[in-house]
């Protein structure tokens, strides 16, 4: 907001043909595009939160960021479910925990979803040959949203399976996804409790190709 607030008091100055306005103009929106690409490059994996849950008006925004992410031919072949009730995650957690009982030996275990406080499940629609790509955007436009307002995330594998299990048929139900829609991952969200260091990335997996 405030980078469009300075850009716009510039317009009139822009309208007189100044050159160097036109450069402060670059340069402002060069500032907006770095703060994107610090999110993205200071993003990590968090894997234990701080105990409150995530406001819901926050999980709105982010969960809004998500659906607007590109998806072929916009079918948005995807069911959003978000649950920051503590009965249903912990009740799913003692499911959790009988049927992997060395899951909770850590001393630091609360939940099976990496103790975060709120959790998103992604539905995706079976039919769709597009959709678990499709819903691979939609998280990750999630997570560098919440990223941006402090507020950490994992994407989280075994839980779902674990979701889809006979043991926890009874929560999945709870998610009420349509017919024809099936729980493909989900996500952890809260704000941070560790501050984990940066893995390194093989760069030289990239090519330019001439």
């Amino acid at each position: 907001m405030k980078h469009v607030l300075i850009a716009t008091l510039l317009l009139p100055l822009m309208a007189c043909g100044g050159g160097q306005t036109q450069a402060t103009a670059e340069v402002t929106q060069d500032s907006v595009k770095n703060q994107v690409v610090e999110t993205i490059m200071t993003r990590r994996s968090i894997r234990q939160y701080k105990p409150e849950a995530v406001a819901r008006e926050k999980m709105q925004t982010i969960v809004e960021c998500g659906i607007n992410a590109p998806n072929a031919m916009n079918r948005q072949p995807w069911e959003i479910r978000v649950v920051d009730n503590p009965d249903y995650i912990n009740g799913v957690t003692e499911l959790y925990k009988k049927a992997n009982p060395k899951a909770a030996s850590d001393s630091t275990f609360r939940n099976m979803f990496r103790n975060a406080p709120t959790v998103v499940f992604i539905g995706h629609d079976t039919k769709s040959e597009s959709s678990p790509f499709d819903c691979g955007l939609l998280a990750e436009n999630m997570m560098i949203s919440a990223w941006s307002m402090r507020i950490g995330s994992c994407c989280l594998g075994s839980p779902a399976r674990f979701m889809k299990s006979p043991e926890a048929a009874e929560y999945l139900k709870k998610l009420n996804f349509s017919e024809g829609y099936e729980l493909l991952y989900c996500i952890g969200f809260g704000y941070p409790d560790e501050v984990p260091t940066a893995k390194p990335r093989e760069a030289d997996k990239i090519q330019f190709i001439e």
